[in-house]
């Protein structure tokens, strides 16, 4: 079961170092390009939402919709997801038993650095994700991990997540073949149908975005985790983009 945990796991740390990287397929299979991967599919979504600016995107389908984004503002006066931030910022200052505590694992005491993550190790040779990093900080000083789907994970990522408000992501794949392979695993998840209705992420992200699923606005797939993770109302609370991706 741990190894199953494992691969799953990595895969979804492909799958986000892609769509960090704004992932779209090349026209030459053999050809692995982050970088002109992303400026493609930069262009594809200005393309198809001319009136929102590059910065827009961030706030997915409260960008292009008037109402959602009247009500988002109103939620953000009170907004629902206050217990979690207040949940991992006090789990994010309280000691280890050793004394010790996730401020020692991270660059400036894990304040304001979610946007680096994930980053390609090239030293391990794997994508480290933020969820990642911190179950092995826990394990370095005795702890046990947690789930990468539960309460726990969430409020911890939701809070380092506040702290970087206002920061882009900016991930960086480096010229190594092992990085290029993991770019490559998650994109081509990204984009492969799978399941009964036989879609892909990117049949939601990529090809309808603004379109209504029911009462739900589809986002756009550029820029869409910087929401994660994400509070969501049939879940109660906050969820993990390792939750995310699955539903």
């Amino acid at each position: 079961m741990m190894h199953a945990r494992s691969a799953i796991h990595a895969a979804f740390a492909a799958l986000t170092l892609a769509t960090l990287s704004f992932a779209t397929p090349t026209a030459a299979a053999d050809k692995v390009d982050p970088v002109a991967d992303a400026k493609a599919f930069q262009k594809f979504f200005t393309d198809k939402f001319p009136k929102l600016k590059m910065e827009d995107f961030v706030n997915g389908p409260y960008s292009m919709n008037e109402d959602l984004h009247r009500q988002w503002v109103e939620k953000e006066q009170f907004p629902p997801y206050e217990f979690s931030l207040e949940m991992g910022k006090e789990m994010f200052s309280k000691p280890f038993k050793n004394g010790k505590s996730y401020e020692d694992c991270f660059p400036n005491k894990g304040i304001g650095i979610r946007q680096n993550y994930p980053y390609f190790d090239e030293k391990e040779g794997k994508v480290i994700t933020l969820e990642l990093a911190l179950n092995r900080c826990r394990e370095a000083n005795g702890e046990p991990p947690f789930s990468y789907v539960k309460d726990e994970m969430a409020a911890l990522t939701a809070y380092m997540a506040f702290t970087s408000r206002g920061k882009p992501f900016d991930i960086k794949i480096p010229n190594d073949p092992r990085a290029l392979q993991a770019y490559q695993m998650g994109k081509e998840y990204f984009y492969t149908r799978r399941g009964q209705l036989n879609f892909s992420c990117a049949t939601c992200h990529v090809q309808s975005p603004g379109e209504r699923v029911r009462t739900e606005v589809l986002a756009p797939a550029l820029g869409i985790l910087n929401a994660m993770p994400i509070y969501r109302s049939e879940w109660s609370g906050m969820g993990t983009t390792s939750r995310r991706f699955p539903t």
